[in-house]
């Protein structure tokens, strides 16, 4: 049995039917979410640690690390980023 395939659109929310708009704040969020918990993860630090330098509950970093997105808006996650000291770029695509 053949099974049917459809090509990506390069954005997982685009392709479930979200708004394009909406679709790449979702996309910049998951992004945001998962540099974070990587950048935890090669840093080995703790949720306890993270939650000190990122200046949120350790109950938020809980939250970050099991991919909760819907508990951190775009500006939340990119505040987080800074607070790392990492720098944000935002590309846009034509």
């Amino acid at each position: 049995m053949k099974k049917k395939t459809t090509k990506s659109s390069g954005n997982v929310f685009v392709d479930l039917g979200f708004d394009p708009a909406e679709a790449a704040v979702l996309q910049m969020r998951s992004n945001f979410m998962s540099d974070l918990r990587l950048y935890i993860e090669k840093q080995k630090l703790t949720q306890a640690e993270a939650a000190k330098r990122l200046g949120i509950a350790q109950s938020r970093v809980s939250d970050l690390v099991r991919g909760k997105w819907d508990k951190f808006s775009l500006e939340m996650l990119i505040m987080l980023e800074a607070r790392f000291g990492r720098t944000i770029r935002v590309e846009f695509a034509a």
